[in-house]
Parts: structure tokens; sequence; C-alpha cells
């Protein structure tokens, strides 16, 4: 019986010996398959102290003379925003959504000592683009992949609370992208209800605003989707409700990314982004790692007659009533809105 034992024990040695070497070729060739279905799908292995280079072709400068012009465009924009804060008591932290400093959308780069609050429908699509870069993903993952943008970002750029947010801006430059309230609410109606892809979110929401909003007193030949005044009846509805959160293509830049209680050292702006561009990736030193980039410049970018065509649309207390709620992004950012009143008034309503 000791024998038989033995001789079991033995025979079950042997064959898990025989059956790690035999397993090994595989598994090494699951570790590299593994490694190349990482790399095709842009995860690839980035090695930290590796810093891309772009052509010499791509890379973009400003002179001295530049720089400095532009230095103090910033610091125009800085003193206006600290001012108009200070004027709507924008500046002291408190619990509401305005006051209370709102980390959530930051996107910390501690390698390159680079934060942006992403604003939707400011430019974002291009430097969501450029984030991406920064965090290791190919140029050219980038430019075939299908996936989500911001679903890539945050693979790489997890949420920061506001302690780790501040924490990070001490050797960091923090910058934000305005633009003209109503141009970008236009913009971000037009990309997410008009141009809304087949059974998404935004194709989910816009349904729900035809069947509540629309009258039947419309034809056959209305569109699928919600027409601005439609869309602007519901968003109106979501802020007189409270849902001051509805959408975060919507929402308020200053509730966004309340610039009042959390320090920026750079804002540009969607009408200068030309030349604001080259001046932070001057200021930040990534003049060899990115480039200025202009995407979704076509479908959202609007012209002043898109503008007046569907503002025209709208009866003055709908105007009001976005302005009010828009007022402190037009405030800080120093944006006019009368002309838009002017529409309405032309329009007799």
């Amino acid at each position: 019986m000791r024998l038989t034992t033995s001789h079991w024990r033995a025979v079950r040695r042997y064959f898990l010996v025989f059956t790690a070497i035999a397993l090994l070729p595989l598994a090494l060739v699951y570790l590299v398959r593994n490694e190349q279905i990482y790399r095709i799908k842009g995860y690839e292995y980035v090695n930290e102290s590796h810093v891309p280079v772009l052509p010499e072709e791509s890379v973009h400068t400003l002179s001295p003379n530049d720089v400095e012009r532009i230095e103090k465009r910033m610091e125009r924009r800085r003193k206006l925003l600290q001012e108009k804060c200070a004027e709507f008591g924008l500046d002291v932290v408190g619990n509401d959504t305005w006051h209370k400093p709102n980390a959530w959308e930051f996107l910390v780069n501690k390698k390159y000592h680079i934060i942006w609050c992403n604003v939707f429908k400011a430019a974002s699509s291009s430097w969501m683009f450029n984030f991406n870069v920064l965090a290791g993903y190919s140029p050219d993952f980038l430019q075939r992949t299908k996936e989500v943008f911001l679903n890539l970002a945050r693979e790489r750029y997890p949420r920061v609370s506001i302690e780790k947010l501040r924490e990070a801006q001490n050797d960091s430059i923090t910058f934000m992208i305005a633009r003209h309230p109503f141009e970008r609410l236009l913009s971000a109606y037009r990309d997410k209800l008009v141009f809304a892809l087949p059974h998404s979110y935004h194709d989910k929401l816009g349904r729900r605003i035809v069947r509540k909003y629309r009258s039947k007193s419309l034809d056959m030949n209305s569109p699928k989707y919600p027409t601005f005044p439609e869309f602007v009846r519901w968003l109106l509805d979501q802020i007189k409700h409270g849902n001051v959160q509805m959408d975060m293509h919507f929402v308020s830049s200053t509730m966004f990314c309340t610039p009042c209680v959390i320090n920026f050292d750079v804002i540009m702006k969607f009408d200068t982004l030309d030349e604001d561009q080259l001046y932070l990736i001057h200021k930040t030193g990534l003049t060899r790692v990115i480039a200025p980039e202009w995407r979704n410049a076509g479908k959202g970018k609007n012209t002043q007659e898109l503008l007046q065509s569907f503002y025209s649309k709208l009866t003055h207390k709908e105007m009001h009533g976005l302005y009010q709620y828009y007022k402190y992004d037009f405030e800080l950012f120093n944006y006019s809105a009368s002309s838009y009143f002017n529409l309405v008034q032309e329009n007799g309503t």
C-alpha cells in the first residue's frame, strides 16, 4: 500500500511539472497577445520618462511680443473675473451649487502639470483630444478609434476631490475655456438633439421633450427632434424646478467650474481660441508635445445667420429666462446679450 501511494504521488508530481511546462508557451502567447490588444486599443504602456516629440512642421510658436500681449489679455480676464465674483458674492464658499467648489469635471495631469475644467461645447472635443495625447494615447489611435474620448480620458484621469485638486494646483497651470452662453447653448442643442444618434440618451430625451412640449396643431412635417423653442421651454422648466444640473452640455459654465472659488491661471475664450491655445501651450512648455486643435468645427460652429434664425423664434419671456440662468456666465466672462434681445423685439414677440 505504501508503494502504491508513493507511486501515485510521483506520477502526480510529474504530471503537474509536465502540465506547467506545456502551458508555459501558451501563457507567454497570451501575455504577448494581451499586450498587443492593449496597444491596438490605445492602452499602450507609457514610459513616464519619455516625452513625445511633434515633427518640426507641426510646432507652432508665438513671438515674445505676442506672448506679452496675450499675457495682458489674460490679466484683464482674471481681474474682471475677480471683480465680478466679488460683486455677486460668488467668491464666498457655501453649500449651494453656485458657491460650493466643484472639482468633478476637472482633468488633472500631474506629469505635465496642467489642469483643465472641461466645459462642454467650448472646444471640449479639441482639448479632450489633447488631454488624451498627454495621457499616453497615440494621436493615430485617437484619429481612428470609435471610443468616446471622455471615456478614454476618465480611464487615465480619475475624478479628484477638491482637496486633491488644490494640492495639484500648487505646481500646475489650471485653465478653462469660456464661450458666449447663447452660442454654446445653440451648439449643444444642435449637436445633442438635432443630430442625436438613434437610440442614444439625447435621442430619447428629445422624444420626451417632443411628447410633452409639442403642440398638436403642428403639421406632420415637423421634425422628430425638438424645435429650438420646445427645447428652451424644457430647459426653463428644468431650471424652474431646481434641476440645474440637468445636463452637462447645457449647464452654466459658472456652476460647472465654480471659477469664483477655484483659482484659474488661464481663461481662454472660444472667440480668441487660436491665439489663446498657443499661449497656453507655450505657458505649459508643451510646444513639442501637443498642437492647437479644432475638432467638430463645422457642425458646432454657429454663424450669425444660424444664431439669428434660432433665437428669433423665442419670446421675450423665454429669452429673459435664459439670460437669468446664464447671467453669471455673461458677467464673469464679459459677454453681452443685447443683440439677442433685439432679435426678439424685431420679431414682435
